[in-house]
């Protein structure tokens, strides 16, 4: 299994850029399909982004399509949330997340959205975007 640990959250304007990565411990990380999710105070979890294990497809939520790129390092067992344009409903705390389950969705097995389906997460890190 996978240990997992969130970087790079913080403080920036409206219209900045931040990047995320998401470091995991373990050989097995190039097996875990991955993605991030992000949590605003008072509201549920919400799914941002997924990416395969080979990274050779992705996902995403509309709210952040276009403006986020989710990306992975096998080699160095990490994965990327390149944050752009972002935009003051963007504050929350960011996780990532590993799981080697899929879901079929309009007849292929593709990366979850459900955080239930997510077996190992980050601990987490603070991204506030001021107006």
């Amino acid at each position: 299994q996978v240990q997992l640990v969130d970087s790079g959250g913080g403080w920036v304007q409206a219209g900045g850029s931040l990047r995320l990565s998401c470091r995991a411990s373990g050989r097995t990380f190039s097996t875990y399909a991955m993605g991030w999710f992000r949590q605003a105070p008072g509201k549920e979890r919400e799914f941002v982004a997924a990416i395969r294990p080979s990274g050779s497809s992705t996902t995403y939520s509309d709210s952040v399509k276009g403006r986020f790129t989710i990306s992975r390092d096998n080699a160095n067992n990490t994965v990327y949330l390149q944050m752009n344009s972002l935009k003051p409903e963007d504050t929350a705390v960011y996780y990532c997340a590993a799981t080697l389950r899929r879901t079929l969705r309009n007849g292929i097995l593709s990366i979850p959205r459900e955080s239930a389906a997510y077996e190992r997460w980050g601990q987490g890190t603070q991204v506030t975007v001021s107006s």
